[in-house]
């Protein structure tokens, strides 16, 4: 049987059939009780220095990066003249009467359904049911959505509900998932400053893609130009990625890869909108030069089920913070672990899915943000210590932290 027929029957029934056994530490009530539920802004007692970054920096994100409204005019060159203002990520605050509190991140829109739906139903509720409470959470807000602004708000609750059993039990979230699977997570670095990403030690980076099919034939060059100069600076041994955010094409898709073909990409991610399964599936069976990865807006193991259905993507990205929080990345990780499909989360670093990829072998990478160039020593001083960077063969490498939960550390909670 060819690989194609077999995942395309068995993905019918995947999403059903993942059913992961319970983790040892859940085999016991935690006498805890959820008495609290907020939505706050959490820092860090002591933050890096401010100060302005380079100008004309990637990070300012004052540069064109392609983008779906980039059809129209108006909406460029910058994310900032269409992003959502009004529209927040959030983090929510649960606390104990054990006077234990925890921690979670979650996509935009999201807050306000945490608050006005999930809060009233999780109250009073052992944290330690997570698999119970996730159900729940879920089967509430079926009616309304199964994607987005829904899986955004489950997510954030999850995730601070692992932070509150890592503080209970004294442990990081990396372990209670299993612990080392590996000794280090070899790192990428996104965004397109890459001069500065290289001198620190990257020899992974991913693009930023500036142009969709709206800029036609300039575009394509301009594209090309900026994987070039990555190439360039990695070396013959580097890696070298492209993020296409949803903007691209199937034929334009082609047409750059074929273009790109000299300068060996790694993959080309999101280069389709989410739910184009059987487009990706298309380019998969058409592309040979490079990677297709997707998954950062496919939302939990149902949404990663048609995916594997359409044979989409080789490289799944899933964000813990938006696909329905760490419970639900550990069945999207388990349906791909299935399938000898790699997993790497999107922005793994910063939103603490690395605890999951240090603790899964089917996850070779982690991805990582530098701080803008421009700072102060300190400021990057603090990020390899944040970070546990390290330096070896193939680049940079980092774990995740090592106290209990997600590792926030010493941090100042404000209500939002």
């Amino acid at each position: 049987m060819k690989r194609r027929d077999f995942v395309t029957g068995a993905a019918a029934v995947a999403a059903g059939a993942i059913s992961l056994p319970p983790l040892g530490w859940a085999q016991e009530k935690s006498k805890l009780k959820i008495t609290g539920i907020r939505l706050v802004s959490i820092a860090p007692r002591n933050p890096p220095p401010a100060y302005t970054p380079t100008p004309g920096s990637w990070s300012t994100q004052g540069v064109e990066v392609s983008a779906p409204p980039n059809i129209y005019p108006e909406f460029r060159p910058t994310r900032s003249l269409f992003a959502a203002k009004n529209v927040p990520t959030f983090t929510v605050e649960v606390t104990t009467d054990k006077g234990i509190t925890g921690y979670g991140n979650g996509g935009a829109g999201g807050g306000a359904i945490v608050m006005g739906h999930l809060a009233q139903l999780m109250i009073g509720r052992d944290p330690f049911d997570i698999e119970r409470n996730w159900d729940i959470n879920w089967r509430v807000t079926e009616s309304y959505g199964q994607a987005g602004v829904t899986m955004n708000a489950i997510s954030g609750f999850d995730n601070a509900l692992w932070d509150i059993i890592g503080k209970a039990l004294n442990e990081p979230v990396w372990r209670l998932l299993g612990g080392d699977a590996k000794p280090r997570i070899p790192a990428y670095c996104t965004g397109n400053d890459t001069e500065q990403h290289v001198a620190f030690g990257y020899r992974r980076v991913k693009l930023a893609m500036p142009a969709g099919p709206i800029r036609g034939e300039e575009g394509k060059r301009a594209n090309v130009a900026l994987v070039a100069k990555a190439r360039q600076l990695v070396g013959p041994d580097g890696d070298v990625m492209c993020d296409c955010w949803m903007s691209w094409d199937e034929q334009y898709t082609i047409e750059m890869c074929k273009l790109m073909e000299p300068y060996r990409v790694k993959w080309v991610e999101e280069v389709l909108p989410p739910y184009e399964f059987e487009g990706f599936g298309r380019l998969r069976r058409k592309i040979t030069s490079t990677h297709i990865a997707t998954g950062e807006h496919v939302y939990g193991r149902y949404g990663f089920a048609k995916l594997l259905k359409a044979d989409g993507a080789s490289i799944w990205q899933p964000d813990v913070a938006w696909c329905g929080g760490m419970s639900e990345l550990r069945k999207i990780g388990a349906l791909a672990e299935a399938f000898d499909i790699d997993v790497i989360p999107h922005d793994g670093g910063r939103n603490g899915a690395t605890h999951w990829s240090i603790s899964h072998v089917n996850a070779p990478w982690a991805e990582l943000f530098m701080p803008p160039p421009g700072g102060p020593k300190q400021v990057y001083d603090m990020f390899e210590k944040q970070y546990e960077i390290s330096r070896g063969p193939e680049g940079l490498y980092m774990h995740p932290p090592r106290i209990p939960g997600w590792g926030h550390g010493d941090v100042v909670a404000t209500p939002v």
